[in-house]
């Protein structure tokens, strides 16, 4: 359409802006009317999980509620230790989870199991952590009552023993200060008694490996500089590998979200093994203690790695399994925790 025609089109107004009589004036549309939506409510019974029995019944409650808000009111049953299922014996709901969106009818029936006592999952990282920090110091120091006592606040005349002091200190001092600043929990709490179990494991087999490492009769690795040597490269790669796998974790997942999405190589060369590993963090893991065991030739070193492995191959098939399962895109190619053997 040329400029004349796009004129002509147009009503003509006078110079202070009024329509010139004679012209008509296109009539203004009314807008249209919003559709109200039609709300379902529900109502909501809640049963013991164990017992069958009726703990609470609330009525109307709007469709688009979230299962966060379907909470047994009770004041030794915080938000935190209770779980929300649809069966007895099934999964816990998330919290995030909404009404309408559940297979259910308008009257919902939920099942209640107390989750017991929890406690937050950085204290009890942090507590985990500090203790063998703290506990193979005071080996390294042969502090009174551990060994003789004509051994009291002596060090060791072999270098690799400071070594492995050093190294043991910073795998610690890492994982509190990713604790603090880089980990980001789908979970806030986790069961009391876990904190129990996790101390024991982790406490014990520091005590354990400082024993003997710190011994004032201890020996070398046999193959002298050239192993702890190599030892160190190992250990070193994969704590950087291990770093960098839980900075790329972290950025998946904004700040106060769950979302899950699927981790993908970045530009940093130590994350390319997300190629073939589901749970690359705990691959490197595993290499850091196998890299600590050949440094120090320690047989309860050798233990404490053979025990984390096989928990670490548990939780990575755990995560795989969950990584299949979600996402129908998920490469076909990854395995659980070692490349094409498990």
């Amino acid at each position: 359409m040329d400029t004349l025609a796009l004129e002509a089109t147009q009503p003509k107004k006078a110079q202070n802006g009024a329509p010139v009589p004679g012209t008509s004036t296109p009539a203004k549309r009314k807008p249209a009317k919003k559709i109200k939506k039609a709300v379902v409510f529900f109502e909501v019974e809640i049963l013991d999980a164990k017992t069958k029995d009726k703990l609470c019944f609330l009525d109307k409650y709007c469709d688009s509620f979230l299962v966060f808000h379907v909470f047994v009111s009770d004041p030794q049953w915080y938000p935190a230790r209770q779980s929300i299922r649809l069966d007895p014996k099934g999964k816990s709901l998330k919290d995030e989870d909404v009404l309408q969106y559940l297979p259910v009818g308008t009257t919902a029936t939920f099942y209640f199991r107390d989750l017991g006592a929890q406690i937050s999952w950085v204290t009890v990282f942090l507590t985990e952590y500090a203790g063998p920090l703290l506990i193979y110091l005071m080996f390294y120091f042969r502090v009174p009552f551990i060994y003789a006592s004509k051994y009291d606040f002596t060090t060791s005349k072999h270098w690799v023993v400071h070594l492995a002091c050093m190294c043991h200190s910073f795998h610690y001092v890492k994982r509190l200060l990713e604790t603090l600043f880089v980990h980001r929990f789908s979970h806030g709490t986790m069961p009391l008694r876990n904190i129990f179990k996790n101390c024991t494991y982790y406490w014990g087999f520091a005590a354990w490996m400082a024993y003997y490492i710190n011994h004032p009769l201890y020996t070398p690795p046999i193959y002298g500089e050239q192993q702890i040597r190599l030892a160190l490269i190992v250990f070193l790669f994969c704590q950087i590998g291990n770093f960098s796998i839980h900075i790329a974790l972290r950025n998946l997942r904004p700040p106060g979200s769950k979302t899950r999405k699927i981790p993908y190589p970045t530009k940093n060369p130590f994350t390319w093994i997300f190629l073939l590993v589901s749970c690359p963090n705990y691959t490197y893991e595993l290499g850091s203690w196998l890299g600590f065991t050949l440094m120090t030739q320690c047989l309860p070193v050798a233990a404490f790695t053979l025990v984390g492995f096989i928990q670490m191959t548990v939780w990575a098939k755990g995560k795989h399994r969950s990584y299949l399962k979600e996402f129908r895109d998920y490469p076909t190619l990854r395995s659980p925790i070692l490349p094409f053997i498990l």
